[in-house]
């Protein structure tokens, strides 16, 4: 009896621990546009084809567009994660991988919308 307490404990505890290891998506809606937990940005980029399951910007253009992280993220529809070519797991939205501007400085800031007109911001 002992034993069968103790297992089922263990299976308990897993269970919670493993819950709380995953955490929802990091992006929310300021005035119509989504944003990090921390009220950064999103942009698309329009090279990125939706549902392809990949990011087409890697080495410098990740330096200057760094990639939303999904890592241990459990997303749900409209949100997916797609692999990136190092490995790491990129939010997406819609299908199109999710990016922060490095120029966008401080929460709110949109500088990244329209660049070259190709990056844009997320509206829903």
């Amino acid at each position: 009896m002992k034993i069968s307490h103790l297992l089922l404990s263990g299976v308990a505890a897993f269970a919670f621990s493993s819950a709380a290891f995953a955490q929802s998506v990091p992006v929310k809606k300021a005035d119509g546009i989504l944003v990090t937990s921390e009220g950064m940005t999103v942009y698309t980029f329009d090279k990125d084809t939706a549902n392809s399951g990949k990011s087409v910007c890697n080495s410098g253009c990740a330096t200057a567009w760094p990639p939303v992280s999904a890592a241990g993220v459990k997303a749900a529809e409209p949100y997916s994660v797609v692999t990136r070519d190092d490995g790491s797991a990129q939010l997406a939205y819609k299908g199109k991988p999710l990016y922060l501007f490095a120029s966008d400085k401080k929460a709110g800031d949109r500088n990244g919308d329209n660049f070259k007109d190709v990056w844009h911001v997320v509206k829903d």
